[in-house]
């Protein structure tokens, strides 16, 4: 059974952060452990939140109680997440390299979030650098959406011919797959792509007219999961937008809120809907 080590947000109520990424993990049969990068009481698209930042030390202090144990060569991937401070990252860095001297196999899987088309930027300063100064390099996996793209490579992008040049773009700085969220390829189309050395995929599905907060974090920590599991890019990659099409449509029908992830968790490991993903 592999073994995934989280570290982004968590939320008292709500769907986003580790509070997106841990469930569908443990749907696909993952053993998951887990370190909040902040305290929230719900995401702050609510406009109003309450809790603070985890301090940095103390994410070092948690992963040192988790390494004493002796554990660390059991975990098969690092997920990183929504950072609450610029700190956070060296200690980050820190955690990687060890859990890959524990186990030369594990992955380190970065969602490097910072900001979305609409909202713009929403983490603190020096975040946007430490990732692509500094994570980039020692990702395996990383997974932005395009706003964060467009900022990663200081490209526009308006097509999907342009996404894939970008995206290889990112790899050339490190990461060996680079998944790519919130590609608009028309009024009422979305896609979802991803470059590795073997070529280029994408997945298109319809817009819903919805917009449901904590998509990206499930999408990343399903992805990552189906290639734990063995899945090929391609085959991880239909899997997991299949999967949440299930969910935003589920939340959709219950009137929007919060992801539906656990009415439609069956969603998470077998979609209803069979993607065909598409060679570019």
């Amino acid at each position: 059974m592999p073994t995934v080590l989280s570290i982004q947000s968590w939320v008292a109520c709500g769907n986003v952060g580790n509070c997106a990424a841990l469930f569908p993990l443990q749907r696909l049969g993952i053993e998951t452990w887990s370190l909040n990068t902040v305290a929230f009481s719900n995401h702050t698209g609510y406009g109003k939140w309450r809790g603070a930042p985890v301090p940095a030390q103390t994410i070092a202090s948690l992963f040192e109680g988790i390494a004493e144990l002796g554990l660390l060569p059991c975990c098969d991937a690092a997920l990183s997440g929504y950072l609450g401070e610029a700190e956070i990252g060296s200690v980050l860095l820190d955690i990687v390299a060890r859990v890959k001297a524990a186990n030369l196999r594990a992955l380190y899987c970065c969602d490097p979030v910072m900001g979305d088309v609409g909202p713009g930027w929403y983490v603190r300063s020096g975040i946007p650098e430490w990732y692509r100064d500094q994570a980039l390099a020692v990702a395996d996996i990383v997974t932005p959406n395009r706003f964060e793209l467009e900022w990663l490579t200081e490209s526009r992008i308006r097509t999907l011919a342009e996404a894939a040049s970008a995206a290889n773009t990112l790899r050339k700085r490190g990461p060996r797959v680079v998944l790519v969220t919130s590609l608009e390829t028309g009024a009422d189309r979305l896609a979802v792509l991803a470059a590795e050395p073997e070529g280029i995929w994408t997945v298109e599905t319809p817009r819903l007219p919805i917009e449901a907060t904590g998509c990206g974090d499930a999408v990343t920590a399903l992805f990552l999961g189906w290639l734990l599991k063995g899945k090929p890019v391609p085959e991880a990659l239909a899997l997991t937008v299949g999967a949440i099409w299930g969910v935003v449509e589920a939340t959709a029908a219950a009137g929007g809120g919060e992801l539906a992830l656990v009415s439609a968790q069956d969603e998470l490991v077998a979609p209803r809907r069979s993607l065909v993903p598409q060679r570019l």
